[in-house]
Parts: structure tokens; C-alpha cells; sequence
């Protein structure tokens, strides 16, 4: 594509929007489930292997910032899912060197740059959970989760509870906005991810109880879906990734 794409008009969405997009999702994850199953490997692989580390090394504790910063990685998995939906949308053929081609041939375009954003988001988070523990309990205390995870609900345990749950919510509620419009756009079109961003943010200002609505969905779906093991996943992600482009689709006129 020779140089960047117009931006998108951002329109309001009502609410009906959110169970339309969540059935085009699953439907799109029926037409080509090995596609869903796929792309959310990775990233279930990957928390099954942290639990494991830790668990063997008796420190389940650190899964606590883990586990709630965990969601902030779910938008790479979602590129691959973009691009199936985008495919399934227009008609064109879905066979893997097509789909896996787009998606490698990201790494010479913006979608990096926004990577990078989220890990540093997501590392910061860590940081920022493991400051909150120690503040609230002590380095003592942390050794003693695990064996006793009473202690988050006695003394300074539900205050650093509700603290972190707050400063948590505002991680995710920023990268959300970075995010929910910005990842497609960067794959759909030419344009640099601070444009994204910028645009991405717009269309969640533009849009506020709806996309409050939408934060919830994708935070409650994907908790159930860490709950069994992380397995859960393996049909929560695909199906919140095409839901996710079909918003993207409502959002931009």
C-alpha cells in the first residue's frame, strides 16, 4: 500500500452492538475453528507453563499479578483472528500460508511499535502489583499466599485487595482504549500506531457506556475462561478476537 491510509469516521454504537458482534464471533469461530484454536494456543500454552513454574517452586503468589495482568497480553493474539474475520467479511479464500503470511509480514509495519506499548504496560503492571505487596503486607507476607491465602482477607489484605484492583483497573482501562480500535486499524490500513492510538481512543470517547460495556464483556469472558486452567480460552479467545473486528466494523464509519 503507497503511503498512509485515510483515518476512519468514528460513529456512536449502541448497546445491541456487543451480543451482535459476540454471535458474528462465534460464528466466525464455527466457519474455522482450527484458525481459533491455533492463535489462542500460544497464549494458553503460556499460562499454563507460568502456573507450572511457579507452582514447582512453590511461589504461587506471583500468579496473583499474573493472573489479573494477564488479559493486557490478549490483543496478540487477536491479529491472526483480525485477519480471518476480515477474510471471512470479503469472501476471500482461508488457507494458512495466506493468513500466516499477513500476519509475519507485520513485523515491517507498525504493529511492533504497539507490542511494545503493551509489554511495557503489562511488565509495569507487574512492578506496580509486587510494590502494592509489599506495601500492604510486607515482604514476610508474601512468602505465605500460597500456604495461607487467608491473609489477603485479614489486616491490610483487603486494602491492598481494592488498591490493586483500582490501579489494575486503570492499566486496563488504558490499553483498551489503545487497543480496541488501534490493532485493526493498524492491520486494515497504512497508518503509524500513534495515529491508532490517538484514533482508538477517540472512538471509546466517542462511544463511553458502550465501550465500558464491551471493556466488562471481554474481562468477565476471559476470566471464566482462565478459571479451568486456562482452557477455557481456547474458545473465549477466538470468539472475543472476530467479535472484537466485527466492533471495530460497528465502530468505524
Amino acid at each position: 500500500m503507497d503511503g498512509p491510509s485515510e483515518l476512519p469516521e468514528m460513529k456512536e454504537m449502541p448497546l445491541s452492538t456487543i451480543p451482535e458482534a459476540l454471535r458474528a464471533g462465534w460464528r466466525d469461530f464455527r466457519r474455522a475453528p482450527a484458525f481459533g484454536l491455533f492463535f489462542s494456543a500460544v497464549y494458553v500454552l503460556g499460562g499454563v507453563v507460568l502456573w507450572q513454574v511457579f507452582a514447582a517452586r512453590g511461589e504461587e503468589w506471583w500468579l496473583v499479578p499474573f493472573i489479573l495482568g494477564f488479559p493486557l497480553l490478549a490483543p496478540f493474539a487477536a491479529i491472526g483472528l483480525y485477519e480471518v474475520s476480515r477474510r471471512l467479511e470479503a469472501g476471500e479464500p482461508l488457507y494458512w500460508p495466506a493468513v500466516l503470511g499477513v500476519v509475519f509480514a507485520q513485523k515491517d509495519r507498525q504493529l511492533p511499535s504497539m507490542a511494545m506499548v503493551i509489554l511495557l504496560m503489562f511488565m509495569f503492571w507487574v512492578f506496580v502489583a509486587h510494590t502494592t505487596f509489599a506495601l500492604f503486607l510486607g515482604t514476610s507476607a508474601l512468602t505465605n499466599v500460597s500456604s495461607s491465602p487467608e491473609v489477603l482477607l485479614s489486616g491490610n489484605g483487603p486494602a491492598m485487595l481494592l488498591t490493586g484492583g483500582a490501579i489494575g483497573a486503570i492499566f486496563a482501562a488504558l490499553l483498551f482504549s489503545f487497543t480496541v480500535v488501534g490493532l485493526p486499524l493498524l492491520l486494515e490500513r497504512e497508518v503509524d500506531f500513534i495515529t491508532a492510538i490517538i484514533t482508538s481512543v477517540q472512538a471509546v470517547l466517542t462511544n463511553p457506556g458502550a465501550m465500558a460495556a464491551w471493556a466488562a464483556v471481554i474481562a468477565g469472558i476471559l476470566f471464566l475462561g482462565m478459571v479451568p486452567l486456562f482452557l477455557g480460552l481456547f474458545v473465549a479467545l477466538p470468539v472475543l478476537g472476530h467479535a472484537s473486528w466485527h466492533m471495530y466494523r460497528a465502530l468505524t464509519a
